[in-house]
C-alpha cells in the first residue's frame, strides 16, 4: 500500500479508501466489519462514509467496529459528510450553520469518536452563503471537533470560490475534493481537476470502477442478470445499461482495459484502479465493496504498476469527447503553450 499527503494536509493517508455505502444496506453488519478488518490487513487507514449512508446506519456500523477495535483504530484517518436531510423540517438539510452543526455533533456521537479527521461537505447549497459554511468550518477546526474539511461533487468555479473566500478571511482552507472519476467519467479534466491543482486539494474519486462496468461484469448486448447492482435494477442511476451499452465508446474502453489486464495477469478492476491511482492531483481511491472478495481484488491496485505506454494507451482510449475550444485538443495544447494560435 502506498500512502499520500491528505491534499495540502500533513495527514497521511493510504491510497485506496474503504468507502463504506454498502453498510447497513448491501452489506450487513458482520460483513461490513470483515470488510474493514480486511482493508485494515492490507494496510489501508482512510474510512470514508457519510451520515446520509443507510440512514445513518454506515456512520453507526463504524463506530462500533471503531470501539470494539481500540489498537486499529489509533491508525484509522477517518472522514464523513454533512449535507443531506437528516429530518423532515426546513433546517434539516443544506450547509447552514444551523445544520451543520447539528450534523457533525450527531455524526460524532454515532462513530463514537470527538473528533473527525476529514469533515466534507456532501453537495453544493445554493441556498447558503459559502462564507457562512466556512466559517463554521473553521470555528469546527479551531474547536478540535475535526481536523480539516473538504468538499464533494463541487464544480471548478465553486472549489475556486471556497479557496479563496477562505483565504481572504484567513480561515482553514479546503484540502479535498470527492468527484466522480473513472475511464468512463472524465470531465472533470476541463475544469475541476485544474482548479483542484491550482489550490493543492487533492482528489478522492468515487465509483472509480463506473458503477461495475470497468470491472469487465457486463458484456456487450447482454442485459445484466443475477445479484450485480445492473441485475437487480438495470436502469439504476448513473450507470443504467441500456445507454452504456450502446455508446461505443464504452467498449472501446474496456477493450483497452482488457489489453492491458492481460499483459498483466491481473483484473480489470486493478488495472482500472491504477490507472486512476496515475492521474493529477489524485490523493487516494474509493473503493466500495459489498463483500470482501470484491475489496480484496480491488486492494491488488495498489501493487500494480502499468507502464507509460500502457497508462497512455488506457488515456487515450477514454478521452473526454467534448472538443470544443476552449476545451478538446485545440484548449489544452494552448493552455500549455504548445501553440500561439487563437482567435
Amino acid at each position: 500500500m502506498d500512502y499520500r499527503l491528505l491534499g495540502n494536509s500533513g495527514t497521511v493517508v493510504s491510497s485506496l479508501t474503504l468507502g463504506t455505502m454498502t453498510f447497513g444496506s448491501e452489506a450487513d453488519e458482520p460483513t461490513s466489519h470483515a470488510i474493514i478488518e480486511a482493508f485494515v490487513a492490507g494496510g489501508g487507514t482512510f474510512i470514508d462514509t457519510a451520515d446520509v449512508y443507510s440512514a445513518n446506519e454506515s456512520e453507526r456500523i463504524i463506530g462500533r467496529w471503531l470501539q470494539a477495535h481500540p489498537t486499529e483504530a489509533q491508525q484509522v484517518v477517518l472522514a464523513t459528510k454533512g449535507r443531506f436531510p437528516q429530518g423532515d423540517g426546513p433546517n434539516d438539510l443544506g450547509l447552514s450553520r444551523r445544520h451543520l452543526r447539528v450534523a457533525l455533533d450527531a455524526s460524532l456521537e454515532r462513530l463514537g469518536v470527538d473528533h473527525i479527521d476529514l469533515y466534507q461537505m456532501h453537495a453544493w447549497d445554493a441556498l447558503t452563503p459559502i462564507e457562512e459554511t466556512l466559517r463554521f468550518l473553521d470555528d469546527a477546526v479551531s474547536a478540535g471537533k475535526i481536523g480539516s474539511y473538504g468538499f464533494s461533487n463541487y464544480l471548478g468555479y465553486q472549489v475556486t470560490k471556497a479557496v479563496y473566500e477562505a483565504k481572504a478571511h484567513g480561515w482553514a482552507p479546503p484540502v479535498t475534493l470527492q468527484p466522480q472519476y473513472n475511464l468512463l467519467v472524465r470531465d472533470i479534466e476541463h475544469e475541476v481537476v485544474p482548479a483542484c491543482l491550482d489550490a493543492g486539494i487533492g482528489l478522492l474519486p468515487w465509483s472509480p470502477l463506473a458503477g461495475g462496468w470497468l470491472s469487465g461484469k457486463y458484456q456487450r448486448d447482454e442485459a445484466p442478470t443475477g445479484s450485480t447492482r445492473l441485475g437487480e435494477d438495470p436502469t439504476r442511476g448513473m450507470e443504467a445499461w441500456e445507454a452504456r451499452n450502446a455508446d461505443e465508446r464504452t467498449w472501446q474502453v474496456l477493450d483497452a482495459v482488457s489489453s492491458v489486464a492481460e499483459e498483466h495477469g491481473a483484473s480489470r478492476s486493478q488495472v482500472s484502479l491504477a490507472w486512476l491511482l496515475a492521474r493529477p492531483a489524485v490523493t487516494s481511491v474509493i473503493l466500495g465493496a459489498r463483500t470482501v472478495e470484491q475489496l480484496q481484488d480491488n486492494l491488488g491496485a495498489a501493487d500494480l504498476m502499468l507502464a507509460d505506454a500502457e497508462l497512455t494507451a488506457l488515456t487515450d482510449a477514454s478521452a473526454p469527447r467534448v472538443d470544443d475550444y476552449p476545451y478538446g485538443t485545440a484548449g489544452v495544447a494552448q493552455r500549455e503553450r504548445k501553440t500561439t494560435g487563437g482567435r
